[in-house]
């Protein structure tokens, strides 16, 4: 068995709520058209690159695959007559006159480099409101999954994250928010909105402390 002499309270606390066999790990609009280098949000596109929260939920996924922690893709798009799309907001309308829009079918909703996507990964799309969880196949996906943790990643702070972790919260499951895997505007945003407000519902953690908590299907038991 591992020894735990040397970690922390709140490592061993955090490594009770991350088993690989009831955990997901949940990448929030992680697509080209939102987070890429093209998007249509270039000011959080440039937020999510250059704080290192794309190349950290990379890693995070990465250490998924490995691990053996299933990963759900949450992708937001829009049909290209809008059919269903909500307009009953001014972030919704706003959207409509974007340059890129995250149309169906097109490249602006594939999941965003440098994140891989592997064959058992789940992707799930949405056409209306603000969040991955609501009105979408994500909760009874989960269920079905077994899933007692979710583990937050993406963007954004200011809206679609903070919808995830709430709802997931109000559906019974466990978060795990890795404050450092997710990205809003402006860039002190994201540090207030986590210690203010979803510190309050979920355990946040870093990128590296999570990863510590994926063990390697390999090294499971080791030693027994």
């Amino acid at each position: 068995m591992p020894s735990y002499a040397s970690e922390s309270k709140r490592q061993r606390e955090l490594s009770g709520l991350l088993d690989a066999t009831t955990t997901v790990l949940l990448t929030v609009e992680c697509q080209r058209g939102v987070v890429g280098p093209d998007g249509a949000l270039p000011e959080l596109a440039r937020e999510a690159r250059s704080s290192g929260a794309l190349a950290n939920v990379a890693r995070l996924v990465a250490a998924a695959h490995e691990s053996g922690v299933q990963v759900m893709h949450a992708l937001a798009e829009r049909r290209p007559d809008g059919r269903g799309a909500n307009r009953n907001a001014r972030l919704f309308r706003a959207a409509e006159r974007l340059s890129v829009r995250q149309l169906t079918g097109t490249a602006a909703v594939r999941v965003a480099p440098p994140i891989e996507v592997a064959e058992e990964d789940l992707v799930v799309r949405r056409l209306h409101g603000l969040s991955p969880l609501a009105g979408t196949d994500v909760d009874a996906l989960l269920r079905n999954l077994g899933c007692r943790t979710l583990i937050v990643t993406g963007v954004s702070a200011n809206v679609a994250v903070p919808n995830a972790v709430f709802d997931a919260v109000n559906l019974g499951y466990t978060v795990v928010v890795p404050g450092d895997a997710i990205a809003g505007v402006p860039a002190d945003y994201t540090p207030a909105m986590i210690r203010h407000t979803l510190a309050l519902v979920a355990t946040v953690a870093t990128t590296d402390e999570v990863l510590a908590c994926f063990v390697r299907p390999e090294r499971r038991g080791a030693g027994t």
